[in-house]
């Protein structure tokens, strides 16, 4: 018996008539998009708390305006993810939000000419100078040159021989521009001209972050599987981790929408283990880092996009040693050493490596899970990539599911019915399970399938005569990450 669906049985004007049925032919997969959460200025035009398709970096800096964490961030993730579909939501200023402030202050003029480099959020201000020139006549030119370079996150005065530089965004986020002259120092052609002094206060005084939570309420059930988070204050992350969460969020069976957030905090070894041992979420990454002129928010911007390229190609392959583009890398002596860095994901902070010629590339991105409800140890969800391979199981078999059992009748096993009749039974539906699975050995996502096959339950509901209820007992596939080789050497030959 075929089963139509709409045909009906009692027609009889002839001749021809033809029922499509798509439900052995979805080969779909799901969009998955990026989401950046980025404040705006007062010139931006994008409306704040409205999600929106990005249309490239000018849209950014239109929807964002120049020099905003918006269009800064934006830029960042697509120097790393050039193709994927990205959307961003804009943040306003928080009410009652104070911007942060540092200074330069040039206390003497030089002696002879030269070149005087300043960095401003890892930018790179080349300002002439000359022994005729007075510190206020530097501070002023200085000023003039930050006005004119685009993409600043700041604005610039002067008063006699000291520049202020004021966030342009209010809040925390200001407080990640980093100020600093000569990075590159004399092995890159950077140093301070002679007789000039000077003396560096960093941002600081930036402070309120916006609302995540209102603003997350906002994204309805559009799924966004990489998500930016310019902010790691335990409320911006604790708004994360509720959105995200496995019993009320997006990784609930009621929502089944997944994601993960991508986040970048600086500070020492101990204030990042401090953060990293408070947290416990393992749908975010925070990658710490100490002493890069980098901002934060644009770390977290290019590792997500660097991350997104890999996961949707396959989400099973290692993110180590993608490189980071934009990152500029902290000093040698900043960085941390294997130690401290095992130590950090330990405690639940990803972390990274610098290659010869200065590249920053991922080496580990753990998430912030280290540990069960009872308080124990527990790695299960210790890596990224186990929760990416998961919601791509998950997602080829709701795509199995719904396509083939949409409107289906059920039986038990052993009912007799005809070939090609409108019914399942609970070994017709474990069967293709088992064909699903394989797929997803062949694509390497899953292992072990014969394991599989034997372990997997499918049954009628005891109470409930329309539920089939399944243990699904998948074996992810893994990554090699240690290779670990015992070089037992002689310096003679072995005799028989």
């Amino acid at each position: 018996m075929i089963p139509f669906k709409q045909i009906p049985a009692n027609i009889r004007v002839p001749l021809f008539y033809a029922e499509v049925d798509n439900s052995q032919a979805n080969t779909a997969q799901t969009t998955q998009r990026a989401l950046i959460l980025a404040q705006i200025t007062a010139a931006g035009s994008a409306a704040p708390g409205v999600p929106a398709i990005s249309q490239g970096s000018g849209d950014a800096i239109s929807a964002g305006g120049v020099g905003s964490m918006l269009a800064l961030m934006l830029t960042a993730y697509r120097a790393a993810d050039a193709f994927g579909e990205v959307w961003y939501l804009p943040l306003s200023d928080a009410t009652g939000s104070t911007a942060a402030t540092g200074t330069l202050d040039i206390t003497a003029a030089p002696t002879a000419a030269g070149m005087f480099y300043f960095y401003v959020a890892g930018v790179r201000i080349a300002q002439p100078v000359q022994p005729t020139q007075t510190v206020s006549d530097i501070a002023a030119a200085l000023v003039a040159t930050i006005g004119q370079t685009q993409g600043l996150p700041v604005t610039a005065t002067a008063s006699g021989g000291e520049v202020t530089l004021t966030a342009i965004n209010a809040g925390p986020g200001g407080n990640e521009i980093d100020l600093r002259v000569n990075y590159l120092g004399t092995p890159g052609g950077q140093v301070t001209p002679q007789g000039m002094t000077y003396s560096v206060t960093p941002m600081a005084g930036g402070a309120v972050a916006p609302d995540l939570a209102a603003a997350l309420d906002g994204l309805g059930d559009m799924a966004f599987d990489f998500i930016v988070c310019p902010y790691t204050d335990p409320t911006s992350l604790d708004a994360i981790k509720a959105f995200l969460d496995d019993i009320n969020g997006r990784w609930s069976w009621q929502q089944m929408l997944y994601g993960h957030a991508f986040a970048a905090a600086r500070g020492t070894l101990g204030a990042l283990v401090a953060l990293g041992s408070a947290r416990n979420d393992q749908h975010a990454s925070i990658m710490g880092f100490h002493d890069s002129p980098t901002p934060a928010w644009i770390w977290a911007a290019s590792l997500a996009g660097a991350s997104a390229v890999s996961l949707r190609a396959d989400p099973a392959t290692p993110l180590q040693t993608l490189p980071l583009p934009g990152v500029l890398a902290p000093p040698v002596q900043s960085r941390f050493p294997l130690s401290d860095r095992n130590s950090l994901l330990y405690d639940g902070i990803a972390t990274f490596t610098v290659g010869d010629d200065g590249t920053v590339a991922i080496e580990n991105l753990v998430t912030t899970y280290q540990e069960n409800a009872y308080g124990q140890p527990d790695d299960s969800y210790l890596e990224v990539e186990t929760l990416f391979t998961l919601a791509a199981v998950l997602r080829h078999l709701a795509i199995v599911v719904t396509s083939k059992y949409g409107r289906v009748k059920l039986a038990d096993d052993g009912t007799r019915f005809s070939a090609g009749a409108n019914v399942v039974t609970p070994n017709v539906i474990r069967a293709d399970l088992i064909a699903a699975y394989q797929q997803d050995e062949a694509g390497g996502l899953v292992q072990d399938s014969d394991v599989f096959a034997k372990a997997l339950v499918v049954e009628r509901n005891a109470t409930n005569p329309n539920r089939v209820d399944v243990l699904w007992p998948g074996v992810l596939i893994d990554q090699l990450r240690i290779f670990a080789l015992l070089a037992q050497f002689r310096l003679t030959a072995l005799t028989a």
